[in-house]
């Protein structure tokens, strides 16, 4: 801590983070021992985040991420949004193919912005806030990938055929982002994708990574 730092807001979003790395909750004696404080002041925190319902205490005395977390959560996306667009415009008229960038949300993959080619005859329809599982398609699968760290991962997914027939997809995970989950990537009309794309989407999702930081 500095002199320009706040100590009580500071155990507050470590609190937040801490609960929000869980899924069944945290005992005020858990956030106490996780924190390094005593138990007072771990009551006092989850009060105050309670009065803004960042914080929720189920009958067990269990504290979980607040619906209030969501409220804020839903203004990161325009912001995100904006960071991805250059990269994304690129992108979509180096390809030819339309262009996303896709966030996780719960267990799908929500794709939060959009941009097709100006110069083609035809590409895919493709809109902003089109939801998938991410166990489907190119967007999904190279957010799980990253998440599996496999060794043998090329650094970007091609999927063919899995949201919509005929359809081919390509994508990359944003990597190195704290907070944020999710990839660029292509979707196309066509039976192989080139292979020039794979390394093209990864460029991308690099270039959004660095505007996100």
């Amino acid at each position: 801590m500095t002199a320009e730092t706040s100590q009580t807001l500071d155990r507050g979003l470590r609190v937040l983070k801490l609960l929000a790395d869980t899924d069944h909750g945290l005992t005020v004696t858990e956030l106490s021992h996780k924190l390094g404080v005593n138990r007072t002041v771990v009551y006092r925190l989850l009060a105050t985040l309670e009065q803004h319902a960042l914080v929720r205490r189920d009958l067990g005395g269990r504290a979980r991420v607040g619906l209030g977390v969501l409220r804020l959560g839903r203004q990161v996306h325009p912001l995100v949004r904006e960071a991805a667009m250059p990269a994304l415009r690129s992108l979509a008229e180096d390809i030819g193919a339309t262009a996303h960038l896709t966030l996780v949300d719960g267990a799908e993959a929500l794709a939060v912005a959009v941009v097709e080619p100006s110069w083609t005859d035809y590409h895919v329809a493709y809109r902003a806030g089109f939801r998938h599982p991410l166990e489907r398609g190119a967007a999904g699968k190279a957010i799980l990938s990253a998440r599996q760290h496999r060794a043998d991962d090329p650094g970007y997914t091609l999927t063919h055929g899995e949201l919509e027939a005929g359809a081919c997809g390509a994508a990359a995970p944003l990597l190195g982002v704290t907070g944020v989950e999710g990839s660029v990537g292509v979707v196309m009309l066509a039976e192989v994708v080139p292979e020039r794309v794979g390394t093209r989407v990864m460029d991308a999702a690099r270039e959004v990574a660095e505007a996100l930081r």
